[in-house]
């Protein structure tokens, strides 16, 4: 009797999710992607306009650093999107998806204009910047702790829920301008234009380096607090899971109302580093989609607020050096987000090859 030999065929090539890599691997990856990214802008730059790839790039770094001012918009630009990255990071490590950033800068910074707007010509201007802190970091908290509330007691998605109280900031920002604007042109101009009441100073004659400054303070104290604190590792251990984490003695309700509380405050400070130290006035573009722009930072860094720096320079030069390319060669702007596209497309491709491992197998037969 014969035996029927059949034939086994293994896949080609199999993935598995890699133990770790070392950091400079990583980094090595991450900066060859985006060397492939620039080539492969360079070949659609040259199909679709016919100009010199180099001319292109010459023009997105004109748009970051070309003169004194653009460098410190480009700075200020970083800041307040890294203060955003912060305040998101905690909820995103808690494996709480926070999309309500927005939100809850809109409603920090419509706090500090509302300070600006009813007690600007009242108060010192001291007294009055410390009660605008105050009144943002509370309403920002106030904005983030709802969502949170309602996660914690009834388990509601956070994601819809945050994600619906942006549009109510918007619409009560809008009112807003609307009750203190009376005229009907919905737009709200320089407050206290003329005292200044309110507006964060400058230091040394930049107007954007106070922003900086406590950005910076901000990136060393969140670093130290989800490394080191307590409330750090408690939040390390919820967002692996939380069955865990009761398990262990952790009041997971707890822990989410403070993370997010601590969210909402961070990006109430953002409102009023946007409103006193930036626009000195109020809009519904106030956030400038930063609160969304923010996820993809925080994702990025892994979570890392000394490598958001990075990072968030890397997404403000793209933007900045993009809306260059428009302006200086007149090209459609559709040039310049397709360009941007390209490159966080590879940024965020060259994450899997950091995670996981590409195993090739010869097919063989077994009898």
């Amino acid at each position: 009797m014969t035996e029927n030999k059949k034939k086994y065929k293994e896949s080609l090539m199999h993935i598995t999710k890699r133990d770790s890599m070392v950091w400079w691997k990583a980094w090595l990856v991450r900066a060859i992607s985006i060397v492939f990214a620039l080539i492969v802008c360079a070949g659609v730059v040259y199909a679709l306009t016919g100009y010199n790839p180099f001319k292109v790039y010459a023009a997105m770094f004109e748009g970051t650093f070309g003169t004194t001012r653009k460098i410190w918009n480009t700075v200020q630009s970083t800041a307040m999107l890294l203060c955003i990255s912060l305040a998101v990071t905690p909820a995103f490590k808690m494996r709480f998806w926070n999309i309500g950033a927005e939100g809850q800068v809109l409603m920090g910074g419509l706090a500090s204009a509302a300070c600006m707007f009813y007690v600007g010509d009242r108060l010192p201007s001291t007294l009055l910047i410390l009660i605008m802190f105050a009144a943002s970091v509370i309403a920002g908290l106030i904005w983030a702790i709802i969502p949170a509330y309602f996660k914690a007691k009834w388990n509601t998605n956070e994601t819809l829920f945050t994600l619906m109280m942006n549009y109510v900031a918007t619409q009560l920002v809008s009112f807003t301008i609307m009750v203190w604007v009376p005229n009907g042109s919905s737009v709200m101009g320089v407050i206290n234009r003329t005292s200044k009441n309110g507006w964060l100073p400058g230091i040394f004659g930049q107007k954007y380096l106070l922003n900086v400054i406590i950005v910076a303070v901000i990136t060393v104290l969140m670093y130290i607090y989800l490394k080191y604190s307590k409330q750090g590792y408690e939040i390390s251990v919820v967002g692996e899971s939380e069955n865990t984490a009761r398990y262990i003695g952790i009041n997971v309700k707890k822990v989410i109302l403070r993370t997010m509380a601590i969210s909402g405050a961070l990006c109430g400070v953002a409102g009023l580093l946007l409103v006193a130290g930036t626009d000195h006035t109020i809009t519904k573009n106030t956030a400038g989609g930063m609160g969304f722009t923010a996820i993809m930072v925080s994702w990025l860094a892994k979570f890392n607020p000394i490598v958001m720096m990075l990072t968030s320079f890397l997404i403000v030069f793209l933007q900045r050096g993009s809306g260059q390319i428009a302006t200086s060669l007149r090209l459609n702007e559709s040039i310049s987000d397709i360009l941007t596209g390209i490159i966080l497309f590879f940024i965020i491709g060259c994450e899997f090859f950091v995670n996981y491992k590409i195993n090739f197998r010869r097919s063989h037969k077994n009898n």
